[in-house]
């Protein structure tokens, strides 16, 4: 019986109190797993979590709130994980709860730096979890448009139709609508590579390059991520969906994205270690620009915008140099 499924999301950011507020339409408890005490206490308080989406209200009755993880999962069927993918194995090498049997979604867009895998592969190898029990969660959708209830859409991919509409359902509401999609991998993959072309729209802005070149760098980035993910995993799969190509635009083009905003920070001349002291959230597209470059070495796809980005993160080169032979390698 579906109705007596248990969730639990993972995580105390942006997302993940976004995804939980998503739950609470439609459970009658969630758990939630949050490493910050004082967080967890100023939610039981004021209904609201301090950091993140802080205009959110909760039910409290509906949550049970812990820092302890294996609480989380012990109490789980279903168990989201959403904190960003570089603080993934860590949070996951304090189990001493099985996640055998669990079913796994993830909402992180990144890849997990230890195993350089992304998120899906790194259960199945790491913890031997099959992936008819591993699914993704994944856009066109910003977590401050969830919680100013703007229309939103997600798409749930998981080999097993069924906990893909699972999943759907419980995140289904007035203001979200859900598809299922069977292509685990090139989702993921598509959710990682996005904050990289965000990252190199947001470097074009802080560079001062208008919108013309911004439609011809996210045109080249569509043709590019679908090169990259048919080396990863050949399918019969439409880029245009908004899965892939919808999502691509809302962080390359959103006020929202904090990888656009991390691009424009470095296109205006800031330090990666500036710009990220001076953001209160991850860009995932930092971790991920480093494992797709060196990923594609085994690949080979022709990327040129990955390129430019990892030249300017990774070996400190000028972005206005970089950019300037990047708009000769775009048509």
């Amino acid at each position: 019986m579906t109705e007596n499924l248990k969730f639990a999301v993972i995580g105390g950011g942006s997302w993940a109190t976004a995804i939980t507020k998503m739950l609470c339409v439609n459970l009658s408890e969630v758990s939630w797993y949050m490493r910050n005490e004082s967080a967890i206490e100023h939610i039981k308080l004021h209904k609201h979590n301090p950091n993140y989406l802080s205009s959110v209200e909760f039910d409290t009755q509906k949550l049970k709130l812990t820092s302890d993880i294996n609480e989380a999962v012990a109490y789980a069927d279903y168990i989201i994980f959403a904190i960003p993918s570089a603080f993934l194995n860590g949070e996951l090498e304090k189990l001493t709860v099985s996640l055998k049997d669990k079913i796994i979604f993830s909402a992180i867009k990144g890849i997990v730096p230890e195993t350089s895998l992304i998120v899906g592969e790194h259960f199945h190898f790491q913890y031997d979890i099959p992936y008819y029990n591993i699914g993704v969660i994944t856009g066109p959708c910003h977590a401050e448009e969830v919680a100013l209830e703007r229309l939103s859409y997600l798409t749930i991919a998981c080999g097993d139709a069924q906990k893909a509409s699972i999943v759907a359902k419980n995140l289904s509401g007035n203001y979200i609508k859900t598809k299922i999609t069977d292509d685990i991998i090139g989702t993921e993959y598509a959710a990682m590579l996005k904050n990289i072309y965000a990252i190199a729209a947001g470097i074009a802005h802080g560079l001062g390059y208008g919108d013309n070149f911004q439609a011809v760098l996210m045109s080249n980035a569509i043709r590019e991520m679908k090169k990259f993910i048919k080396k990863v995993h050949k399918m019969k799969r439409n880029i245009n969906d908004s899965a892939y190509l919808g999502d691509l635009l809302v962080t390359g083009y959103s006020l929202f994205s904090r990888n656009r905003t991390f691009g424009n920070m470095i296109g205006k001349g800031y330090t990666v270690k500036s710009a990220m002291m001076e953001m209160s959230m991850v860009s995932e597209g930092y971790y991920a620009t480093n494992s797709a470059y060196k990923l594609n070495q085994g690949y080979g796809a022709k990327t040129p915008i990955i390129d430019a980005v990892y030249e300017i993160l990774y070996k400190g080169k000028e972005a206005k140099t970089i950019f300037k032979e990047l708009t000769e390698k775009l048509d």
